[in-house]
């Protein structure tokens, strides 16, 4: 479902809450037949989404963490790739040994082979099949730096004296860097659920917050009148569904 702003979905439910007070000032005259309209049924309502929105902030806070996590485990991916490189072309490999690891840090680095492309704003997106361009997503940096690892663990003459550069340190960096970006999936699969469970609570036709806002102004109109002052009260009291 396409979102209205946070701020939007907010603004629905504190709405609600208003339309929830209004209703108990008017006391026994407000006496709805269809059960969702009843007050007890609105107050139920209103808890339920009130609690989706914390939901959605909870499931929030929880995606950017991961994000943030995973962008410090990368953070030191590229001059890493570059010493293991180094590393490399100080030993006995052959020269096409050390040409493949530069390859791969290359791609590490972003550094273009051939003609630029136009940049994606998602930074797990595919880079277009028809033209080499930087790659640059987070899968795609492991992929190389899994390259790059293999190809320094196939050269027997590979044992470096520095710790991070060993490969069971080199091998440790893949996992660490992968088990980061599998949790941004699972936290944005969960925010995703979140917003889905909210928006259902806030818009579903006849059983959404929004449509029985609407038909409690209804049924307010119908009893007290269209000119009465408790149908004004709450006639101004505004909701919103996406477009």
């Amino acid at each position: 479902m396409p979102s209205i702003s946070e701020t939007g979905h907010a603004k629905n439910v504190a709405n609600f809450q208003d339309l929830i007070a209004s209703v108990i000032g008017y006391g026994a005259p407000y006496n709805p037949s269809k059960a969702i309209l009843k007050l007890a049924n609105l107050q139920t309502k209103i808890t339920a989404e009130q609690g989706n929105l914390n939901t959605v902030i909870a499931k929030t806070t929880s995606f950017n963490n991961a994000v943030n996590d995973r962008a410090i485990e990368f953070s030191d991916l590229k001059p890493r790739a570059t010493r293991v490189v180094n590393a490399l072309a100080s030993t006995d490999a052959s020269d096409q040994k050390i040409e493949d690891a530069k390859g791969f840090n290359r791609k590490i680095q972003g550094k273009r082979a051939s003609v630029k492309a136009a940049k994606s704003t998602d930074p797990n997106a595919p880079a277009a099949k028809n033209i080499s361009t930087s790659q640059q997503s987070y899968d795609q940096q492991l992929q190389h730096w899994n390259g790059l690892v293999s190809t320094a663990q196939s050269e027997s003459t590979y044992t470096p004296n520095e710790n991070d550069l060993k490969i069971v340190a080199l091998t440790a960096k893949a996992a660490a860097m992968l088990a980061k970006n599998n949790a941004v999936a699972t936290e944005y699969t969960n925010l995703s659920n979140a917003r889905i469970a909210r928006d259902k609570g806030l818009y579903t036709v006849k059983t959404g917050l929004v449509d029985i806002a609407n038909e409690v102004k209804d049924y307010v109109k119908s009893v007290f009148g269209f000119n009465s002052p408790e149908y004004k009260q709450i006639s101004k009291i505004k909701f919103s569904k996406p477009k």
